[in-house]
């Protein structure tokens, strides 16, 4: 079979495989978020943890609840971290400095998983499972608590109650993430991925040479790392190591785990708002953003034109794994950088100036399409906010989206989310810039070595966590400035996100005119994909210029 009819079977098969989850998955999850009656197991941790399922928070409490859970997270992870050497099953690893220690525990908490350290050599087996596996499961269970706080604001009125974080936490856990990773985790090692707790083997090859081989509890990371939207490695090269991710088989699982929740949270939204069809026009704007961009990188790595060699050889392998080839490494590529996973099963800095380019752009997009656990979902909202807003403006009426007013405040809620992420981005992307030192961890110079810094920063605030690679991260200034730049980028945007949910429950329902903007049909979705592309374009294309275009045309 030749590379091209493979390519474009996989993908129907992707895109199949999702169409086929969509309303099982999304309808599933919408019972979980609305079901009046709390599982066994769950009213045991309630009773633990001295919480009280029954009584709803507002939007402040809601938000305190996420900011705690997510501090003493944070504390936990670091302090992990920092005694590792004193642990069981630590295989000889010493204590992580203290700021590459903020930088992990900040990442993992925040579901962004950059990673500036070597997985294999710097961190035992029981950090890996107690620390960052964990971290995997709730803070993916956290975006998705938020989007179900928002959409809880939509199908409310006259109340200051938004949910109870802590009942949604758990359900999330228990219900969705827990029970599909198990089943993915015994695939994965069916598969050849690796699962043991062994260390480093020493084997001979057969060249004769002596080589240490690491072990590990892979699988059972791998699976939750892809489908709660994480993206952290156990090895260094993290999905292009063959114990994570041995065949073509196991990529494909590997980019479906990464995109179905997200995907099939649109019909958790129309099922909670009581229009389906609501759902399906944010899907289908997903889908639009998704299979655009898969086209164009795509394009780009197979007929490049800023390689000689490249071209020859009928498309860019550099930087990408012989066993995927360029269709499945594009495709993961596209998936990874368009949801806040960041796994990786090639090398972006390989890629050609506008397949490299185009994956800085998806982060930048605020990662819609569609997005990770729970944050994309709410991304997209938040832009259909202001998608409504500007039609409003063009009939010159008060605009209404799911029968809420969107008054001076919700629109100062929406501006604020959209201005924080760009915010971190172009303002540590500058300072990284303006310090000589900070400069020389650039591995090239010129439009190349910029988009390193720009990547770095645009993955850090987004919660994606891939790295352009080049960029030698690992010192206490990058550490410390992305380490913040993943906090900022992923709880002021929660901020307005809840405030905006509390704003909006307590709104009493307009009804629908004939002056109302229909929010369910193609020429909203076109709306909407242009106010995304626009919003963004403005945004970000000094820095585009500056980076991959300047690179491109050169």
């Amino acid at each position: 079979m030749n590379a091209t009819l493979a390519g474009w079977l996989q993908i129907i098969a992707l895109v199949g495989a999702l169409a086929l989850a969509f309303r099982p998955l999304g309808d599933y999850m919408a019972h979980v978020l609305t079901s009046p009656r709390d599982s066994r197991a769950e009213r045991v941790i309630y009773r633990t943890g001295g919480v009280h399922a029954d009584a709803e928070q507002t939007w402040p409490g809601y938000l305190r609840s996420v900011l705690a859970f997510s501090l003493v997270s944070v504390l936990f992870l670091y302090g992990f971290l920092r005694l590792q050497n004193h642990l069981l099953l630590s295989l000889g690893t010493r204590p992580v400095a203290p700021d590459l220690s903020f930088n992990t525990a900040a990442s993992f908490v925040t579901n962004t998983d950059w990673q500036a350290y070597a997985g294999e050599s710097t961190l035992g087996h029981l950090v890996q499972m107690a620390g960052l596996a964990v971290q995997n499961f709730v803070s993916a269970a956290v975006g998705i608590a938020v989007v179900a706080a928002l959409i809880r604001g939509f199908t409310r009125k006259k109340t200051d109650r938004v949910g109870n974080f802590w009942q949604d936490l758990t359900r999330i856990v228990l219900r969705v993430l827990l029970p599909i990773s198990l089943v993915m985790a015994v695939v994965l090692v069916a598969s050849g991925a690796v699962e043991n707790f062994h260390g480093f083997e020493s084997i001979t090859t057969i060249a004769g040479q002596h080589q240490s081989i690491p072990g590990g509890p892979v699988a059972s990371q791998e699976a939750i790392k892809e489908l709660g939207t994480n993206g952290g490695g156990f090895y260094n090269a993290n999905s292009a190591h063959p114990f994570e991710n041995p065949d073509p088989f196991t990529n494909w699982l590997e980019i479906y785990l990464l995109l179905v929740i997200g995907f099939s949270l649109p019909r958790t939204f129309g099922t909670m708002v009581g229009d389906r069809r609501q759902g399906y026009a944010v899907v289908a704007v997903m889908a639009l953003v998704w299979a655009a961009s898969v086209a164009v990188v795509t394009a780009n790595e197979l007929h490049s034109v800023s390689s000689t060699a490249g071209h020859a050889a009928g498309g860019m392998m550099e930087g990408k794994e012989q066993r995927f080839g360029i269709w499945a490494s594009a495709l993961f590529a596209v998936s990874t950088t368009l949801t806040s996973c960041g796994a990786v099963n090639s090398a972006h800095d390989s890629f050609t100036p506008g397949g490299g380019g185009l994956t800085i752009f998806n982060m930048m997009l605020g990662e819609i399409a569609p997005g990770g656990t729970g944050s994309g979902l709410y991304g997209i909202l938040i832009l259909a906010v202001v998608a409504v807003f500007i039609a409003g403006l063009m009939v010159g009426r008060t605009p209404e989206y799911l029968g809420k007013k969107l008054r001076g405040r919700e629109m100062k809620y929406a501006s604020l989310y959209i201005l924080t992420t760009p915010a971190i981005v172009l303002v540590g992307t500058g300072v990284a810039m303006a310090l000589p030192g900070e400069r020389a961890a650039m591995l090239n110079h010129g439009p190349h070595g910029f988009s390193e810094v720009l990547y770095a920063f645009t993955s850090a605030a987004n919660n994606n966590g891939s790295a352009f690679a080049g960029l030698s991260a690992d010192t206490v200034w990058y550490n410390t400035a992305l380490g913040l730049a993943m906090l900022l980028g992923r709880f002021l945007p929660m901020v307005f996100v809840l405030a905006l949910a509390g704003s909006l429950a307590q709104q009493q329902p307009v009804p629908v005119t004939a002056g109302t903007l229909p929010t369910h049909r193609p020429q909203f979705v076109g709306l909407l994909s242009a106010v995304i592309v626009v919003v963004v374009g403005l945004t970000y294309l000094p820095a585009l210029a500056l980076g991959p275009l300047a690179e491109g045309l050169h």
